[in-house]
């Protein structure tokens, strides 16, 4: 069993979803677990949920909010863990996209990887060691139709990751991506159903993943099962991509 009983973690877009699970696990696991995400009636009721784990409503987005809040947390908290998983999707064929869905895509999903992590490498270089853990997509790695902007930004995810894991690794941080496949979220649940069997036909194991699926692959890799794993990015499709 995966003990991280001393280590503190934040993990982002952590009100729902894929987020939500990585912060339980963690937790399970024996984390403190700060929560972070736009819904704070989520927030705080993950919070109530996780023995009043400490959280903060934040706009990812807005950079000015990302530094006063990460000095907030740093002046209480080590932080270990990093989790940058939030992330949205406004999908259209290029020719029909607008540019703040472009903008809003990659602000949300990509320029707040920059942002965030900037925010705890100061320390956890002093501190020489931490665990940065980055949410991408296997579109990032096969792209899709209408997805150009998600696509952008996820494939930006893993080219940052792997130049990070490059710059720091001296200093005993271990930067990875999770490239998570077909997974049951409420970014998934309404798509048609015709259109989820024809997805399903690609996917060797045949099944759509869980939010506990991806959750696992990054309790591994927070851990010190994986302290010689860095730049890597973590392919948990079922077999959708290889």
């Amino acid at each position: 069993m995966i003990d991280l009983k001393g280590k503190t973690a934040i993990v982002t877009g952590a009100s729902r979803g894929i987020g939500k699970a990585i912060a339980e696990k963690l937790f399970e696991a024996g984390a403190t677990v700060i929560l972070i995400a736009r819904n704070e009636e989520k927030l705080k009721q993950l919070s109530e949920k996780l023995n009043n784990s400490p959280y903060y409503p934040l706009d990812i987005t807005d950079r000015e909010k990302v530094v006063q809040t990460f000095k907030e947390i740093q002046k209480d908290y080590t932080i270990d863990i990093l989790v940058n998983n939030a992330g949205i999707t406004k999908d259209n064929i290029l020719m029909m996209m607008k540019e703040e869905e472009i903008d809003s895509v990659i602000d949300t999903n990509l320029k707040s990887v920059f942002f965030i992590t900037k925010q705890v490498l100061r320390k956890m270089l002093k501190q020489r060691s931490g665990r940065i853990i980055n949410i991408t997509s296997i579109i990032g790695l096969m792209g899709n139709p209408g997805q150009s902007n998600y696509a952008a930004s996820k494939a930006g995810i893993i080219g940052f990751t792997k130049s990070l894991a490059k710059e720091i690794g001296s200093r005993n941080i271990t930067v990875n991506a999770i490239a998570p496949g077909f997974i049951e979220t409420d970014m998934t649940k309404d798509l048609p159903e015709e259109n989820r069997k024809a997805m399903l036909e690609t996917i060797p194991l045949k099944r759509t993943g869980t939010p506990e699926d991806i959750a696992n692959a990054v309790l591994f890799l927070a851990s010190d099962l994986a302290s010689y794993i860095t730049g890597t990015v973590l392919n948990v499709s079922g077999g959708m991509y290889i």
